[in-house]
């Protein structure tokens, strides 16, 4: 035997609250129906038809609550929840056309054509059960609607509401129709006419609105500014749309053009959790696109997206004669042939221009890509004549001493790494320049040192201030 598509899933709360609706439907057909057929009233008949469109609709919600309760698939990747807003059209429909077919006969009565109606102890007594059970089951589904957030069971609680209301006008009317008006009863059916004109009309305009996908203004206002209170973040476009009280938003941001991959990852992520916060549940897709920024980063994002260019750096922008230059290194693959890197070359050239209008020329300095070497440890000893020699020349010219210094061997040199414990107060400027000169202080005293990485670490005896926030 295969499996169903579709397996079978317990009720949900929701699907029961309409069962339960179901069943109030049919016994309230059967009571409304055999009393205004007994008693000969327009009123109660018409009740019996609006229940039994009710009947229909509760049916109807059942369905959809059922049908809407399935995860997505790949046929509806976005769920099942907009049946019920078809069901809850289609019983809007249904309740105009049952009205009317009440007006029509109710002034048909009133124009001459009037039937006796009969009333006593057992009508009105029919009509306080039917008052009972409109208004329990108004308020359960009123409460079903709002725990489970289902538009199809609001709408049966609108319904059910009104129900209440038509059989409050059927007990006037024929309290007026037992005093001696007998015009009551069709006036009574009108008023029950009326009130189901005016649900129907409220049902079918909040139900077309999800249907054509009409966003919320108050949502979407409160989607942006949960978006914009991020900050550095700007919002080019923002879409929303609803079904089965669940927001699905996709929303297009624009965010610093120098930012990485993983930082615009985060930026989104961020995002998402600001729209969760707001819009409970909400499914957020984020396109993520390059803000504008600053011109220096306009310049690197536009060599950055140029394909295979793997490094941009060094970029700087020079004022000659009243307009703005821009230099830049980049680095490609070292096996890449020159006419190669002259064509790329170019083409970061031209994106630059259209990215940066404000930039008159561009120059680039192409590098080849420097690969992983391969380098061996030599000695970690300070006392040996090499780091010893390097710990003394460092001390001298820069009057620090360093905390470690580790030599790796290379295949056309060795490669000094050098750590420098530094105040925590010195300006980050000052720190660069003692680490620049110990880097050429030790690359000059041995012509086997090809290159010299030092570290700079603040000095953990010593607390750093707090940073004070940049005024505007």
């Amino acid at each position: 035997m295969t499996d169903s598509p579709h397996p079978r899933t317990p009720l949900s709360g929701a699907a029961r609250t309409a069962l339960g609706s179901v069943g109030a439907a049919a016994v309230l057909i059967a009571i409304k129906l055999i009393a205004g057929l007994g008693a000969n009233s327009l009123a109660l008949i018409s009740e019996a038809i609006h229940s039994g469109v009710d009947l229909v609709a509760a049916l109807l919600a059942f369905l959809a609550l059922r049908v809407a309760g399935r995860p997505a698939d790949a046929d509806h990747p976005y769920g099942h929840g907009k049946t019920e807003h078809l069901s809850a059209f289609l019983e809007g429909i249904m309740l105009l056309v049952a009205s009317g077919g009440i007006i029509f006969e109710a002034i048909s009565r009133l124009g001459g054509h009037a039937s006796t109606v009969k009333t006593g102890p057992w009508v009105f007594g029919v009509i306080a059960l039917v008052i009972l059970i409109d208004a329990t089951r108004a308020v359960t589904s009123w409460k079903g609607a709002r725990r489970h957030h289902s538009a199809a069971l609001a709408a049966g609680a609108v319904h059910f509401a009104s129900d209440f209301a038509g059989t409050l006008a059927v007990l006037v009317g024929l309290l007026f129709v037992n005093a001696g008006y007998p015009s009551a009863d069709a006036i009574a059916a009108l008023v029950v006419a009326v009130l189901v004109v005016a649900a129907s009309v409220r049902l079918l305009r909040r139900n077309a609105d999800i249907l054509l996908d009409r966003a919320a203004p108050a949502d979407v206002a409160l989607a942006r500014t949960a978006v914009e209170s991020l900050g550095s973040i700007e919002v080019r476009r923002l879409r929303l749309r609803s079904a089965a009280g669940r927001h699905f938003v996709d929303v297009i941001v624009a965010v610093p053009p120098a930012a990485a991959l993983e930082q615009a990852h985060a930026i989104a992520d961020r995002v998402e959790a600001a729209l969760d916060e707001v819009l409970p549940g909400v499914d957020a897709i984020v396109h993520v696109e390059p803000g504008d920024g600053s011109l220096i980063e306009r310049v690197r994002a536009a060599a950055q997206g140029v394909a295979n260019v793997h490094e941009v750096h060094n970029v700087q922008l020079l004022e000659v004669d009243g307009r703005t230059e821009a230099t830049l290194h980049l680095k490609l693959s070292a096996h890449t042939p020159l006419g190669h890197a002259d064509a790329t070359a170019q083409l970061i050239q031209q994106a630059i221009l259209e990215r940066a209008p404000e930039i008159s020329a561009v120059s680039c300095h192409v590098e080849p890509l420097t690969q992983p070497r391969i380098g061996a440890r030599m000695d970690q000893d300070p006392s040996t004549a090499q780091t010893a020699a390097l710990n003394a020349a460092i001390i001298e010219d820069i009057g620090v001493t360093p905390t470690d210094i580790r030599i790796v061997a290379m295949g056309n040199g060795v490669v000094a790494f050098v750590t420098l414990i530094l105040p925590s107060e010195m300006p980050l400027e000052e720190a660069h320049e003692l680490a620049a000169r110990a880097r050429r202080v030790g690359r000059s005293i041995d012509s086997r040192v090809t290159d010299v990485f030092v570290t700079t670490r603040p000095d953990p005896t010593h607390e750093p201030r707090p940073i004070s926030p940049r005024t505007p």
